[in-house]
């Protein structure tokens, strides 16, 4: 079910709790409220829509992805590049990686280590921010 946006700076820059298999519908509200949102977003983080957990869903080359419990684990190529969100008017500057390995649990709770590169990892960075309370 797509949910509103957060736009509170206060609940945003809260570390999320971990993911556990009771939270797999909200990350069902995250792939509906990210898919409601395309034209204009290309990642979400469950704190964007109110829950504190570490789910996160973003666009992987034109599919949508849902990762509980990412952690970048190896990261290369530093870059500073500027950053808009949809919870948070105007942009930023941030430092990001060009490429990146990443360990999370899917939808099924296995867990997965995968490595990203270029936007995608870009994207990807940005919502493991939210995770941590990290506002860009």
């Amino acid at each position: 079910m797509e949910k509103p946006i957060v736009r509170d700076p206060i609940f945003l820059s809260r570390k999320s709790k971990p993911a556990t298999k009771e939270d797999l519908p909200v990350a069902q509200d995250l792939l509906d409220t990210l898919n409601a949102n395309r034209a204009t977003c290309v990642g979400m983080a469950a704190n964007m829509i109110g829950v504190d957990k570490c789910i996160i869903a973003f666009d992987n080359e034109g599919e949508l992805m849902v990762m509980l419990n990412p952690e970048i684990v190896s990261q290369s190529g530093e870059y500073y590049t500027t950053e808009g969100c949809l919870s948070l008017p105007g942009q930023r500057e941030t430092v990001r990686y060009d490429k990146i390995k990443v360990k999370y649990q899917n939808l099924q709770l296995q867990t997965r280590l995968k490595t990203y590169t270029g936007w995608t990892a870009q994207i990807i960075q940005h919502e493991i921010d939210h995770c941590n309370g990290i506002l860009i």
